[in-house]
């Protein structure tokens, strides 16, 4: 037992302790002669309203039928919290209790949970907070001066307006996506697709809101792909826009045929995005997928390349990190061509 992460307490019948853990003992701060002790004497662990464990839960009491113990949070007599389940055990339903053992668990995971949750609220916070104060400040500004704004100031507001409204409804999906990938909820409607003409118009769209030169270059062969065309243009976007964000110069899009065994023996189209910026340290490429990463000062949700590796990947491709040629970083895909009709 002193080798298990969590704590043990076992009791017998008569309500006293016969098996208690090292890890046991430090959460309680149980004495070493704790066997034999009552066991409400060694689980010494209070709730906010001052009730004992023992007191509260009865498990000598009860139910026949009753089994266990859920998790419940409690806490030590350093006022530190501790996760406690029980299991009580009958020899029959007609007779009495047994043996009671019970569980103790730190509830530290569970602090850094909630502040892992907490940084997520923050985050999209932030990120819905940027756009929506554009939204409400244009549409204030037009409620209040309608009749002195002239047609040309109308239309950029109301452009703008539009533009960080698509922006809201893109960080919502991206959300939503993230969600259902994790949970292995995510629906998709793949069929055969022209990625050249899918980058094109994603490329076009990019450019119209940066000053920065983004390139494109498209084979003449690329067999069609099987995507998802809404989630391959996500992927995408992501990625033009991440370099766009973080590089610097010319963002420079290839897309070109897969090379024998690059996804296996799968035929399909590799799009790699290179930017000129600092690139991605080597030790840091692992944790550029992990959801919120962030690597540099520029804003973002830290959604992007978490969505990128996971709507890839449940299509059947690879995504790879390198150095590319112009200083910067090189993101290649790996996408599966669409089979042929049989």
């Amino acid at each position: 037992m002193d080798a298990l992460p969590d704590g043990v307490v076992i009791a017998g019948a008569d309500g006293r302790v016969t098996m208690i853990s090292a890890v046991a003992r430090r959460l309680l701060g149980a004495p070493e002669d704790s066997v034999g002790r009552p066991l409400h004497e060694v689980l010494a662990l209070r709730d906010q309203d001052d009730n004992a464990w023992v007191a509260h839960n009865r498990p000598y009491e009860g139910l026949a039928t009753r089994t266990a113990v859920p998790e419940q949070s409690w806490l030590a007599r350093n006022g530190e919290e501790v996760l406690v389940v029980a299991r009580i055990r009958r020899p029959a339903l007609d007779r009495p209790v047994d043996e009671v053992a019970i569980t103790l668990r730190s509830g530290r995971g569970r602090e850094r949970l909630d502040r892992e949750r907490s940084d997520l609220v923050a985050t999209v916070a932030h990120e819905l907070r940027s756009p929506l104060t554009g939204v409400k400040g244009f549409v204030q500004a037009l409620l209040n001066r309608w009749e002195r704004l002239n047609d040309e100031q109308k239309k950029l507001m109301l452009t703008t307006v539009a533009a960080d409204s698509d922006r809201l409804t893109r960080l919502i999906a991206e959300l939503l996506d993230v969600a259902r990938i994790d949970t292995g909820r995510l629906q998709l409607h793949p069929r055969p697709s022209d990625a050249g003409l899918l980058t094109r118009r994603i490329v076009d769209s990019v450019s119209a809101g940066t000053a920065r030169p983004i390139s494109l270059e498209v084979s003449d062969e690329l067999p069609e792909i099987h995507a998802d065309p809404d989630k391959f243009t996500q992927v995408v976007t992501n990625l033009v826009e991440n370099a766009v964000r973080h590089g610097e110069g010319t963002v420079r899009v290839s897309l070109v045929p897969l090379g024998p065994g690059e996804l296996g023996d799968q035929p399909g189209v590799r799009i790699t995005v290179d930017d000129e910026g600092e690139g991605i340290p080597v030790e840091m490429r692992r944790r550029v997928f992990t959801k919120f990463w962030k690597g540099g000062k520029r804003g973002g949700s830290g959604l992007g390349l978490y969505l990128v590796n996971g709507l890839t990947k449940v299509h059947g491709g690879t995504v790879t990190i390198d150095d590319a040629p112009h200083g910067g970083a090189r993101i290649e895909v790996a996408w599966p061509a669409a089979l042929p009709d049989v």
